[in-house]
This record gives C-alpha cells, structure tokens and sequence, in this order.
C-alpha cells in the first residue's frame, strides 16, 4: 500500500514550485539566489465585479444590446460613462455606477472589475531558481535540513534559529523570553498561554517552532505578525525525537520558517528549513510503500500527530473499533507503547 510521506530530515535536496494561483509578472531570473523572503512574482487580482445587463435595461434583445454597446474589453472608465444608448425621443442611457475596467463584452451584457489589488508571491523558501514557470513563478532549489509540520499560521520569515528546550518534552515559560532573544527563531516545546504568543511579538521575534500548542489559542497564533510552526499537534504534545534532533543540533545557523497552512491538494505543508552550504544530497520521495522498519506519523486520534515505529504489516484485513475492516500496522510510539493502527491513517517520515 502506498503511503504520503511527512519530511523530517537532517539532510535533503529541498526543491519547490512557487506559483501564482492566477497569470501575472515573474520578477526574478533563472539561476538566481533568493532568500525566502524575497518577492518572486506579482499580478492584478480582482476581488469585485459589476455585471451590466444592457439589454434588459433597454428591453432590447442581447444581439440588438451589443449593437449598442461602446466599450471593449480592456477599457479602463471612469463613474457614470456611458456605455451604451438606447433609441426614441428621449434615449435611455447605460452609465457605470463605478469607476472600474472592462473585463468581458458580449451577449448584452458587460463585466466590469471594480476592486483591484496586487497578490504577490514571495519565495517560501532560501535558494536557488532552477526554472521560471512563465507567467506563475518559479521552481526553487537549495539542501539542507527539513522539517515538516502539521500546522502554519501563514507567515514567512528568516532568523538565527536558537533554542529554549532542553529536552523534546519541555514546555514554553514566557520568563525565558529575555531581549537577548530578539529577533531571532526560537525552538520552543507546548505552547499553553497567551502571554508566550504576546511576549514573542513584543520583542520582537522572526518566529517560533512549537512541539504543540493549545487549540484555544489557535485565533490570536493566526493574528501573530511572525511566523509559527507546530511539529507534533494540539494540546500537550513533545516534540518528536526525529524533529528535535534535526532542530537541536543545528542551533545558530540561519533558519527559515515558511508557515503555509497544510493544503492535502497542492502538497503545500509549513516548513523548517536550515541551508547547509556546500552540502550533497538528492530529492527526497514523496510517496512511498508501507514496510517494517519504517518511522511513521499517526494522522487521526487518540494518537494525532504522534510518531512511531512501524514493527510489522498484519495480514489481511485487521477489525478496528469502529467495527470497519482495513489493512493496519503494528506501531511501537516512541514512549514504548504498541498498537494497532489503519495503515490510511499513518503517513512515513522521511
């Protein structure tokens, strides 16, 4: 059975598409380096429209409206121009109630945007354009360490990553958040108070790496100017061992925290990722097939977000709880303890 993949590696090529969700203007050229921070790619994204029926305004028919109309698409009009005139002693007039553009003519109709602003893209991710998607964005390249997580507030930003755990289990303290702390990215574990979140901002940071954090507190992490990165879940959770090793041991070097909300339909997950300059390594797989031996990641409860070893495959169809029969593994956690679980619920880390 085939199996997604959650990427926490001390060392990996790391290549990622970059694109704008509609056409607009790449900034950037093949072969150059960016930091993650760095804007890519821009384009006019229109947020309202006005439809004008000009032929029931009339009470003409669409071929006899478009006859009369003026505009064309593209044409950018003030308020109150006229679009279109109707016939008689006294003509009835088509005006635009707002100033706006043309963006479709045709069928008695027109189709104005009437709120424009600018979507821009920035790079995500430290590295290298390896290819220019025309219009879209780019594809980035760079190798390092990568850690994935299960949740992202939606920032970005880069900093001297430094850390306020001790072990994997170790909660945040607000105490700890001193001035030698800012501006940088801390390595924290639970998350349970607002005035940690609060603290954070006030110093201010680049951004925080949590083990997990309260769900009540989910809102104000989202209103958070900087980035946040969850590696394990909600409530009170430790830092898994593969994530802290990865993180712990790379301690002053400059990290980036690209904090994309998990989207299960683009692939897109929020990322730590460390440059090591100089280093070799090849693309990691994103898909890979259930074996012994393997590191996995549950996916739903009472273990979300939890992470074992995968000890053996059971033959055939296993009967779970919920009365339902599937294919299912035999997991060993990481604080020793062993249960069965619905291979569809466990994804491998890799």
């Amino acid at each position: 059975m085939l199996a997604p993949v959650t990427h926490i590696s001390a060392l990996t090529a790391i290549i990622r598409k970059r694109m704008l969700p509609v056409p607009g203007e790449v900034l950037v050229r093949k072969t150059q380096k960016l930091s993650a921070t760095e804007l890519i790619a821009v384009a006019d994204f229109s947020e309202e429209h006005v439809l004008l029926d000009v032929a029931r305004i009339l009470g003409i028919s669409p071929a006899a409206a478009d006859k009369l109309i003026t505009c064309k698409v593209g044409d950018k009009l003030p308020k109150d121009a006229v679009i279109a005139e109707g016939g008689g002693l006294i003509p009835r007039l088509v005006k635009t109630p707002c100033e706006g553009q043309v963006i479709a003519a045709g069928g008695g109709q027109v189709l104005m945007n009437v709120s424009d602003s600018q979507l821009e893209l920035k790079a995500g991710i430290p590295g290298e354009v390896v290819e220019l998607i025309p219009r879209r964005g780019v594809t980035l390249q760079n190798i390092g360490v990568l850690v994935q997580g299960i949740w992202g507030n939606g920032k970005i930003d880069t900093g001297l990553l430094l850390s306020l755990l001790d072990s994997p289990d170790e909660p945040m303290k607000a105490s700890r958040l001193d001035v030698s702390l800012r501006g940088s990215i801390l390595l924290g574990g639970y998350c349970g108070s607002a005035e940690i979140l609060k603290a954070a901002a006030e110093l201010p940071v680049r951004g925080l790496i949590l083990s997990s954090i309260h769900p009540a507190l989910l809102p104000l992490a989202q209103q958070m100017k900087y980035p946040i990165v969850v590696t394990d879940g909600f409530g009170k959770k430790a830092m898994n061992q593969a994530a802290y090793k990865a993180l712990s041991t790379n301690i002053q070097r400059e990290s980036t925290l690209c904090a994309e909300p998990y989207d299960r339909h683009s692939g897109a997950r929020p990322e730590i990722i460390i440059p090591l300059a100089g280093a070799q390594a090849s693309e990691p797989r994103e898909i890979e097939t259930f074996a012994p031996g393997q590191l996995v990641r549950l996916r739903r409860n009472p273990h979300a977000g939890e992470i074992g070893t995968l000890v053996s495959l059971r033959p055939g169809l296993t009967a779970l709880p919920s009365g339902l029969r599937a294919p299912a593994g035999n997991i060993r956690l990481e604080n020793g303890e062993e249960i069965i679980a619905p291979l569809i619920n466990l994804e491998v880390v890799g």
